[in-house]
C-alpha cells in the first residue's frame, strides 16, 4: 500500500485504498463495489476525468476466496464477479452523494483506472508446495526440494502461477483481468536499518527530537539498530512493528 500510494503521488493521480471484505453482492447489508469509484471520485476533487484516470487499490483480496459452502457466498464469490466487469473496463453509473431521497449518479469509464489488488495469501505456501514438490524430483539434474525447506523459505512466492490463485479460490475470470502477479520479498535485516534511519520522517529521528524537546540528546549505534532489525524479524511484525519495538 505505501509503494502503491508513492506512486500515485509521483503521478499525481487520486488514489484509493478499499478493503475488499467490506464489500458484499448487490442487495446485501453492506457495500457495493460501486463505493469505490465514488471514493475516488471524491479524492479527485469530484473531477471525472481525473476519476478516470486514477488508482484503486483492493486490499485484503485473497479474503474473497470462496469457499464450498451450502449457502450463498454474497461476501465471496458474489463480489468476485462483481469485480469483473470494473477490471474489464465499463462505463458505469457511480453514486456521487450519499442522500437515499435522491441518489445522484455519475457515469464514469474504468477502462483506463489502475486497478492493483494485494493481500498475505496465508496457506497459498501449501498449495505451491504441493505442486513444486510433485515436479522437483523429476529428471536426474532436477534439485530435489523437501516440503519443510519451501514453507520456511519465502522462496515459494516466486513460483506462484495464475492457477495455483485459482486453486486458492479466486474465479478464474478473475485472475485472468489481472495480467502482472509478482510478490514482495520479506525485509531483511539492511533493510529495517535502512527504514528506521533513512527517511525523512524515519523512526530514529522522530524519538531523538522527541526526547530533544525535554533536551535529552539521543544517540542510536549501528548494532542497536542492528538489534532492534533483529527483534523485528523474530517477531515477523514487519516494518510497522518497529515503534513498539523502538517504544
Amino acid at each position: 500500500t505505501h509503494l502503491c500510494k508513492s506512486i500515485s503521488k509521483l503521478f499525481k493521480v487520486p488514489f484509493v485504498i478499499v478493503d475488499a471484505t467490506t464489500f458484499t453482492q448487490a442487495g446485501y447489508i453492506g457495500e457495493d463495489v460501486e463505493s469505490m469509484l465514488t471514493k475516488l471520485y471524491i479524492e479527485s476533487g469530484e473531477n471525472k476525468t481525473l476519476t478516470e484516470q486514477g488508482i484503486v487499490f483492493i486490499d485484503e483480496i485473497d479474503k474473497l476466496a470462496s469457499k464450498e459452502t451450502l449457502s450463498r457466498d454474497a461476501a465471496g464469490l458474489g463480489v468476485q464477479q462483481a469485480l469483473l466487469k470494473f477490471l474489464e473496463g465499463t462505463i458505469t453509473k457511480v453514486p456521487i452523494n450519499t442522500n437515499k431521497d435522491c441518489k445522484e449518479t455519475i457515469l464514469i469509464d474504468t477502462s483506463n483506472i489502475l486497478f492493483i489488488c494485494g493481500g498475505a495469501f496465508d496457506g497459498l505456501e501449501k498449495i505451491v508446495e504441493k505442486r513444486v514438490s510433485k515436479k522437483a524430483g523429476i529428471g536426474f539434474g532436477a534439485e530435489v526440494k523437501s516440503k519443510q525447506e519451501l514453507s520456511q523459505n519465502a522462496d515459494w512466492m516466486k513460483h506462484v502461477v495464475p492457477h495455483d490463485l485459482v486453486k486458492y479460490g479466486l474465479i478464474p475470470e478473475l485472475i485472468g483481468r489481472l495480467p502482472v502477479i509478482t510478490h514482495l520479498n520479506a525485509i531483511d535485516e539492511s533493510g529495517f536499518v535502512r527504514i528506521l534511519t533513512e527517511p525523512k520522517n524515519s523512526l530514529v529521528k522522530q524519538y531523538k527530537k522527541l526526547l530533544g524537546i525535554d533536551n535529552v540528546e539521543l544517540e542510536f549505534t549501528d548494532e542497536a539498530l542492528v538489534a532492534v532489525a533483529k527483534k523485528a524479524i523474530e517477531l515477523k511484525t514487519g516494518a510497522r512493528g518497529l515503534r513498539s519495538i523502538l517504544e
